[in-house]
């Protein structure tokens, strides 16, 4: 699936962290990197006293620009990207625009990167290439972070497939991250067996004690659960998702609860919490999630769980922005109807 791998390098051994994993994943799809240098102006002239003469622009640039070129041909001679297909460019500009720029130019099908996962004032005064991707891009981000887990394949001594997890909130929207991330963790697994397990979070206000609650509560729990066995069925019998039925996934499913979406879903993945059902058998090695990749208001009053787990999670996060995919708003779970459709 995975073909053409774009890989943003900044020249920070932070960056390079990517590249094991994307190299893995190349060999697995008989597919190639692209290790892209986006030159910015550095700070020096940023804050010079007087305007610079486009003389001493044109000849930082050229400077800059051949620098960043020779930086990807030593990174293309690494021994950890023997045998892969490279090819390399630079552009210069805002990295998060010149990269989104270069995803249709290079027939990207697949970006991968490495974020510090910055949080509040720290992350706002930096910017955040990861956040605007994610927010932005056309194909699949895969964020790892650089505090956290790097995989790039099955680790000695495993005991268990290497397991995604992908979580559903019963919409199209969240199904459109299967196929995705079925076909990353087989292509990270192999020869190893792969996993893909399905999770889903009810809401609820941990406040509320009273009968009507507590029967509210298990009216969500029987849809939700009903929803993930329904769609595992239709995945193996390839009505949705098609391409992870051929994959040979072994496939599972659990539903949990908590007041907070986000932070529920961490702690089960992250620390094997669990309120309802069994826990995740045996732990997550990889998280994918869609977004809606909404903008200014809509974003804060409707809030963005992927954003949320995306700062705190130390798991690498593939982020899944559906294309061409129209969904009316729905209450959560919907009807039981609704779910089954």
């Amino acid at each position: 699936m995975f073909q053409r791998i774009l890989v943003p390098l900044d020249g920070s051994p932070r960056a390079e962290q990517a590249l094991p994993l994307a190299a893995r994943l190349a060999r697995a799809s008989r597919g190639r990197l692209i290790l892209a240098r986006i030159v910015q102006p550095g700070t020096a002239l940023l804050w010079a006293p007087t305007a610079l003469d486009p003389a001493t622009m044109r000849s930082w640039l050229e400077s800059a620009t051949e620098a960043a070129e020779a930086y990807l041909q030593r990174v293309a001679a690494l021994p950890v990207l023997h045998d892969v297909p490279t090819e390399k460019i630079v552009r210069s500009g805002l990295p998060a625009d010149q990269l989104l720029r270069l995803v249709p130019e290079v027939s990207a099908d697949l970006l991968v990167l490495c974020s510090h996962g910055y949080r509040g004032l720290q992350r706002w005064a930096l910017g955040s290439v990861a956040l605007k991707l994610i927010r932005h891009a056309s194909l699949p981000v895969l964020v790892l972070r650089s505090h956290g887990e790097m995989l790039a394949g099955p680790q000695p001594g495993y005991e268990r497939p290497l397991r995604a997890v992908v979580p559903l909130d019963g919409s199209v929207h969240a199904k459109a991250a299967l196929e995705p991330a079925a076909a990353l963790v087989h292509a990270l697994a192999t020869p190893a067996p792969a996993a893909l397990h399905l999770l889903a979070v009810v809401e609820v206000d941990e406040e509320a004690e009273d009968e009507a609650a507590r029967r509210e509560r298990e009216r969500r729990l029987a849809r939700a659960r009903r929803y993930l066995a329904h769609t595992v069925e239709q995945i193996r019998a390839g009505l949705v998702a098609p391409k992870v039925s051929g994959l040979q996934l072994e496939l599972t499913w659990s539903v949990h609860v908590g007041s907070d979406v986000a932070q529920t879903i961490l702690d089960v993945v992250e620390h094997g919490q669990d309120l309802v059902d069994t826990p995740l058998p045996g732990g997550c090695d990889l998280l994918a999630m869609s977004t809606h990749g909404r903008e200014g208001l809509n974003r804060w009053l409707l809030g963005s769980v992927t954003e949320r787990v995306l700062e705190r999670t130390r798991l690498p996060l593939l982020v899944v922005r559906p294309q061409g995919i129209e969904e009316t708003p729905r209450t959560p779970w919907g009807t039981l109807q609704d779910d089954l459709d």
